[in-house]
């Protein structure tokens, strides 16, 4: 799969075998291409039905071991996952019946700065430069769902 966006093409080689390895890329939206990658019918197997109108996420990877999906926004210059995207993200992918994760990946931690105001909480903050790490925008628990996202 050829991604323009370099932070999303890090998201896919380095978050996810680090954080969901063996994850399953089931929707790629990149620059001009915003259905670039798209697995409509396993996305239908597990719930989710999309429309070509739908304000997709950069990036939703399947964790078959966790039952989770993993819901990537790449930010270069907007986009955070802050409260208001959250909401719509949760709603977009309502027919899911197990576990959202919702991780905002920045490429720097400067770049990360500029937006830490608008992060959501019950989110997670991934950095490019630093891909070992990620940032819990809440104390309960590390990379998973909360429980007004599951069924």
């Amino acid at each position: 799969m050829f991604v323009k966006n370099p932070l999303i093409k890090a998201f896919i080689e380095k978050f996810c075998p680090r954080f969901v390895p063996g994850g399953i890329i089931l929707y790629v939206g990149d620059a001009e291409n915003t259905f670039q990658h798209f697995e409509k019918e396993a996305l239908a197997r597990l719930g989710v039905q999309i429309d070509s109108a739908a304000k997709m996420p950069d990036i939703v990877v399947y964790d078959s071991k966790r039952k989770w999906l993993v819901i990537g926004e790449a930010v270069t210059s907007a986009g955070v996952v802050d409260g208001k995207r959250r909401k719509e993200l949760k709603k977009l992918f309502a027919g899911f019946r197990s576990g959202l994760v919702f991780v905002t990946a920045f490429e720097t931690r400067e770049a990360m700065g500029r937006f830490l105001n608008q992060i959501s909480w019950e989110t997670e903050v991934w950095i490019a430069d630093n891909p070992d790490h990620v940032i819990l925008f809440d104390g309960e628990r590390f990379l998973g769902p909360y429980p007004d996202t599951l069924a």
